[in-house]
Parts: C-alpha cells; structure tokens; sequence
C-alpha cells in the first residue's frame, strides 16, 4: 500500500509484437462495406431529413449504393485474386462468393424498384405507419393513418409510405453477402441474423390485408427464431467436436479426428435443419406460403428471390468446404428432404386458389430441384446449382411484379378465379406472365429449361439418376398448375366486374421488363453466365 501511495502507478510498456492487426483486404470486401455503409447512411436520412425529401434521398441512396457495391464487385472480379480470406479468415471471397454477390445485387436493386414504386398501389404497398391499426375481418383496406401520414402536410396527395424500409433493405442485403461469403459457423449466425430481423419486420408493413400481413410476420419471426436456435445448438454441438468453428479446420477434424461422430453428426443435422428453413426446403417450409401471401408484393419478391440465393449459397458452401468429406453420411439424408421438397411442392401446389400462394409452393418444388445440385459434390454442381439461382430469382422478381398489376376494389386480386380473362383485359401481362411461368415450368428457350437442365444433368453424372427421374415427375406434376393459371387467361371470359390491370410505373416496368430479359436470354445464350458460375470452387 505504501508504494501505492507515493506516487502513480506506471504500467511496463507493451513489449513489441505481442498486438497484431488482423490484414483486411478492402478491395475485396468493398461490395459488402458499399451495401453496409450506405444502410447506416439511410438510417442516418430518417433521422434527420424532412418527411418530404426522405423518399427520393433514400431511393437514389439505395440505387447508388448497389449501383456503386456491382463496380466496386465488377473491378475486383477482373483483377483480382482467385480466392481469398480476409478478416482473420472469417469471410472467404472467391469464385462462388463473387457469383453470389453479383446475382444478389442485381436481385436486390430489381427488388427496390418494386418496393420504390408508387404509381401501381397510390402512396406504396409499404404502410404510412407501422402503428396503424388493422381493419376489421382480415383488413382489405387500411383508412387509419393519422391525416399528417397519409398526406404529410400536402392536401390532396395520395398516402405515402414510410422510408424506413429502404434501410431495412439494404441492411438484409448486407446479411446476405455475409452469409454467402462466411467462412466459420458464428460469421454465418450473425449473419442470418441480420438478414432475417429487417425480414421480419418488413413482411408486416402491408398497406392493404393489415391482419394478414401482421400474422405472416409473426408467424415468420416465431419459426425463424427456431430455426435460427436449431442452428446455434447445432454450432456448438460441432465446435464441441471440432474445437474449431471455421469450415476448414471443421473439415480437418471430421477425417482426422478419433472422437465419436455423434456430435458431428447431430450438429450437422441442426444445421441443416436452420439452413433448410432459410431456403425454403419442405418439409421446413411451413412458413413460406402464409409469408409470401401476407408481405406486401414487393417484399416478396425481394424475399423470395435473394433468400433462396443466400441460403442454397451458405448450404453449398457448408456442405462442400466443411462437411465435403463426409457426403456418404449426409447424402442419403439429403436425397429424402430433396424428394420431400419436389413432392410438397408439386402436389400441394395444385390446390391452391391464391396465386401467390401457389408461386410459395413452386419455390418449394423448386428448392428440390436446387438441391440435387447441392448433394452432387462436383465443380458442375456448384456451378449448376448457382446458375439456377440467377435464373430462378430473376423470373421470380418479375412473376411477382405482374402479380402486383392485377387489382380490384380492395388491392391486389390474387384469387385465381379473379385471373379469369386476363388476356382480354390486358394482351401484354397475360403474355408476359405466360412466358413467365412457362420458365418456372421449365420450357425451351426459357431460364428455367437451361437451368434444370444444368442442374438434372450434374446430379446424373454424380450418380444420382433415380432421384433425376423423381425430379422430372415433379416438374411434370408442377406443370399443371403453372398451365392452369395460362388456359385461366385465355380460355375463361373475364367477370363483368372483374379486376383491372394497373398501368406499371417506371420502376415496377424497369423490374419486370429486367427480369423477361434475363429470363429469355438465359433460355437461349445461357454460355457467358454458366462460364461465370463456373469460374471456380469454393476456398477450402
């Protein structure tokens, strides 16, 4: 004590070395810090900017920062290095991440169009107020925003939406790309959780069918908080075993480990079981047909297509980098959830009657398909498997789009009977929305044939013909009802009061119109994308 009384204490010098600052390759993640930076920067414009001027801020922020984040990707994909790891290995930029950002960003700047249009629905599809309360009996219309949210101040306007989606948007864009890219377990969590949260949120911010949209959040936040506990459990089970929760050191340990492979095994199961959700894989698909239906349209579509990528992104890469070496013990496990996928969403797809229902139960079938190229452990199922998730979630944006054209008195008709002679309504979104889903039916000179195709013919070269053949009933299944909804066009006369078609405005055209082009070109000069998926496997 008495030394400590006369004087200050002085602490001996840090001896030199001992802190090491972690390399960060900035060039390479820049893509992701553009999309992360300019969410931050959104939260920072509904904090401060005026009611009026938040819309077109947070709109040209959004498309600048993704316009931005795909030159940042596009120069560093031309010059840069095959692979890499950067912050003390927890993110793996190489091939199949490049391909993944890239189809993300392209999706999620279709995605904001649709969420930034306000001509379709007057105001947005986004409510004023999340506080609002919903109308009686399931909530067709919503009339009670306070008068200072419908017009803010400026009579005669039409209810305009709340901006705070657009940070919601980018910050689940920014969770995706981590996701896609994470080279350890715990970067993965955090990241599935920063892409699911602004979900949650954004899939009850319905200006019409408030009730509905209220529940599809709910029930979304309920199982996603399942989900996601099934895949921490399932991290420390293999961190117990591995010691380790970076994917190469996982995979290091599973071949040379003596330990039980009973905690390998049942933490592989929970991860799988958190990642089967996210993709929307039956039979852990229960919340996808009550969530596509409740979201605003253009949530869905935001969320049905770059989902569907980050999770089959983060499955590939656990599967292939961590748990590559132990595909005898999971493949068969795998090839039971694949014919599960195809037949819940081929055969329950049939009785639906709301049609965005039926594309929640063709996302289903689809994750089947997905899947085949996910169990073969090849160069061409990798490459196969991300090719099919560029085209899928391209014609998924613009289904979704037309989807939101077709209305009535109370909002969106998405009744099939209310599709009753569309084509003489409206010749134009009949045809586009025909060629649309003739390419999730998978027909020449479509997206969706190429993209079977590549992923039917890398399953049959691993050995998987049996499941090829399941695979091919369920799209003929599939078909029908993808076929129903075209004959429901063409061949029924349209009711004396039944639905109108909205004139699109420029966004939501600029969306749909990118989505047919893709689709088509896909179908007929699929060569410069099926090179680009497969540039590469994945580091490990």
């Amino acid at each position: 004590m008495s030394e400590l009384a006369s004087g200050p204490l002085v602490l001996p010098p840090l001896a030199q070395g001992t802190i090491t600052v972690p390399p960060i390759d900035y060039a390479a993640i820049a893509p992701l810090l553009i999309v992360l930076g300019a969410a931050c920067v959104a939260v920072l414009v509904e904090a401060f900017l005026p009611r009026h001027q938040r819309w077109p801020a947070q709109v040209a922020l959004s498309i600048v920062a993704l316009g931005g984040a795909g030159l940042a990707l596009g120069l560093y994909a031309g010059s840069g290095p095959d692979a890499v790891t950067t912050l003390t290995e927890s993110l793996a930029i190489d091939r199949p991440t490049l391909f993944l950002w890239g189809t993300l960003l392209a999706l999620g700047l279709a995605g904001l169009l649709l969420i930034a249009d306000r001509s379709v629905e007057p105001g947005g599809a986004i409510l004023a107020s999340a506080a609002s309360r919903a109308a009686v009996g399931g909530g067709t219309s919503d009339l009670t925003e306070p008068p200072e949210d419908r017009s803010y101040g400026t009579p005669g306007l039409a209810p305009t939406m709340q901006t705070e989606v657009f940070p919601f948007t980018l910050f689940a864009l920014g969770g995706m790309m981590t996701f896609v890219a994470a080279n350890d377990l715990l970067t993965m969590f955090i990241a599935l959780e920063v892409l699911s949260l602004p979900l949650y949120l954004m899939c009850g911010l319905a200006r019409r069918r408030r009730l509905l949209s209220q529940e599809a959040a709910v029930k979304y936040f309920l199982l996603g908080a399942f989900a996601s506990a099934f895949f921490l459990y399932g991290l420390a089970l293999i961190y117990g075993y591995a010691g380790s929760v970076r994917f190469p050191e996982i995979a290091e340990a599973a071949v040379g480990s003596v330990r039980s492979d009973a905690l390998l095994l049942g933490g592989l199961a929970l991860l799988v079981v958190g990642l089967m959700f996210k993709g929307s894989v039956g039979p852990f698909h229960t919340w996808t047909p009550d969530v596509y239906q409740g979201a605003p349209t253009p949530v869905t579509a935001f969320m049905a297509a770059c989902t569907k990528v980050a999770a089959f992104g983060a499955i590939l890469r656990v599967l292939h980098v961590a748990f590559g070496d132990l595909r005898w013990e999971w493949r068969g496990v795998l090839w039971a959830i694949a014919i599960a996928s195809m037949a819940i969403g081929a055969v329950i797809g049939l009785t639906q009657t709301d049609i965005k229902r039926m594309i929640a139960y063709s996302s289903v079938a689809h994750a089947g398909f997905l899947l085949l190229g996910a169990i073969a452990v090849t160069e061409q199922g990798v490459s196969s498997t991300l090719f099919y998730l560029l085209a899928y979630g391209f014609t998924t944006v613009a289904v979704f789009g037309v989807i939101s054209l077709v209305r009535d008195a109370d909002g969106e008709a998405t009744h099939l009977s209310q599709w009753a002679g569309l084509a003489k309504r409206s010749p134009v979104v009949a045809g586009v929305m025909t060629f649309l889903l003739l390419a999730l039916a998978g027909i020449p000179l479509t997206s969706g044939f190429t993209a079977k195709f590549a992923v039917f013919s890398a399953a049959l070269d691993d050995g998987m013909a049996p499941l090829v053949v399941i695979a091919l009933v369920a799209s003929a299944i599939a078909a029908f009802f993808y076929v129903r909804v075209i004959v429901l066009m063409y061949f029924s006369e349209p009711a004396a009061d039944g639905p109108t078609v909205s004139v699109p405005g420029a966004f939501t055209t600029a969306a749909i119109t990118l989505g047919v082009i893709v689709t088509l070109l896909l179908g007929i000069v699929p060569t410069l994308a099926l090179n680009w998926a497969g540039g590469g496997g994945f580091l490990g």
